[in-house]
């Protein structure tokens, strides 16, 4: 009888010490995984403070995504709808406007023309929020129209 306890006290001490090494390698396997993750994200500038993928859309734009591709450059692509091909942007900081210009779909509407382009806009102050607002000129008078805003960063 003695021998039968002995022997099961035996197996159960075995199997504690067992699933307590498992469980330590598991933990430190976790850790130095993580670790290394959290290194390599600190090292690494980031490519986008956008969301990944996000895609904004109005009456006459559609599917625009912007990709940051440099500390300051931006790739803008998408489609517009957009009388004569030709539309409009500028890039704001909430106080004045740092750059404009314009741009050309592949088709004038009523088709939907696809467009990709790069812009290169540095801040002015650090603190300041840069926004690309995507526009249509009124033919009647130069307005702007179905403005798409979209934060750079």
């Amino acid at each position: 009888m003695r021998s039968i306890i002995l022997l099961s006290v035996i197996i159960i001490v075995g199997a504690c010490n067992a699933s307590e090494e498992k469980s330590t390698t598991t933990a430190i396997d976790t850790l130095a995984t993580t670790s290394k993750k959290s290194v390599i994200e600190k090292d690494e500038e980031p490519k986008s403070i956008l969301p990944p993928l996000k895609i904004y859309s109005n009456k006459r734009f559609k599917d625009v995504i912007v990709e940051r591709i440099g500390r300051d450059s931006f790739r803008v692509r998408g489609q517009g709808q957009i009388f004569e091909a030709n539309f409009n942007w500028i890039i704001e900081d909430g106080h004045e406007e740092l750059k404009k210009g314009f741009q050309m779909t592949d088709a004038g509407a009523p088709e939907w023309g696809k467009f990709d382009f790069i812009i290169h806009a540095p801040k002015k102050r650090a603190q300041s929020t840069l926004t690309l607002i995507l526009f249509e000129s009124s033919a009647k008078d130069g307005s702007r129209q179905h403005e798409l805003p979209i934060m750079l960063y």
